[in-house]
């Protein structure tokens, strides 16, 4: 097993490599991490679906959902959270800060296709269309979901983006811990699992779930009482801000200070 110490050494040397990566193989990774993110998102909604005790919901919501990060890290992808701890080789002076912002962004955008594309089959083959999941009934979690989400507070929603994302770069963390595929599963699937728990929110997730909420509205005529805007604002701007800070400034700049100042490369 990988040591703390060990395992900063290790992402700096990864998050380098990141930085290198040609801009068109980046943005495909992407998509790849945000399909995964979002197919994982779709399988616990449908694993949850019509569970009538909240709890017990959340509890099946939880044991499913993290298959999109193990596919991410094992396949390889590019997600935009657990790269929001890039700022370790920044911080250790191995990355320029542009570069990580530029692989932000790229990879940000392919995340958001990448969850697009899964909530646009979602909502029109397995929510809405003729052999829709439950008689239909999986519609309206879809667009209640979307609602719940859109009409949170803004510092609800940024608290809430700052612990998910200590989770996720925490699952990132103690994966790079194993040196076996079933030991980074495992590692991996709890941090996911709380977070999944607990309700925080995820930004790459609601790229799936926010527009498939849109997408069901649309096909079905309905009107949901938001707006994309609502989305955008109330939703992702304050998620995506939460999220960085708590990879970025919380696991990030917190291990590289324990584990890496003042120890050069």
């Amino acid at each position: 097993m990988n040591s703390p110490a060990e395992i900063a050494r290790l992402y700096v040397d990864s998050g380098v490599q990141k930085s290198k990566l040609p801009l068109g193989k980046m943005f495909a990774l992407a998509i790849f991490a945000g399909m995964f993110i979002a197919l994982g998102g779709f399988a616990s909604t449908v694993a949850s679906h019509g569970v009538p005790i909240p709890a017990v919901a959340r509890i099946i919501s939880a044991l499913v959902f993290p298959i999109g990060l193990m596919m991410v890290l094992i396949g390889g992808a590019e997600l935009f959270t657990g790269n929001s701890i890039m700022i370790l080789p920044v911080l250790q002076k191995r990355a320029k800060i542009g570069k990580v912002l530029l692989n932000w962004l790229i990879v940000y955008l392919g995340n958001l296709v990448g969850g697009v594309i899964i909530a646009w089959i979602a909502a029109n083959f397995f929510a809405t269309g003729d052999h829709a999941l439950y008689n239909g009934a999986l519609a309206n979690t879809f667009i209640n979901t979307a609602v719940s989400k859109s009409t949170l507070g803004f510092f609800d929603a940024f608290t809430r983006g700052v612990l998910c994302n200590f989770m996720v770069c925490m699952a990132v963390w103690v994966a790079m811990a194993a040196t076996d595929v079933a030991g980074k599963i495992a590692a991996l699937y709890l941090p996911i699992a709380l977070f999944i728990l607990c309700g925080f929110e995820h930004c790459v997730a609601n790229m799936y779930f926010l527009p498939a909420g849109f997408f069901v509205s649309m096909k079905t005529g309905t009107d949901i009482g938001i707006t994309v805007v609502d989305a955008l604002v109330k939703n992702m701007l304050p998620v995506t801000l939460g999220n960085i800070f708590g990879g970025a400034a919380v696991t990030g700049f917190g291990y590289w200070w324990i584990y890496l100042r003042g120890h050069a490369e």
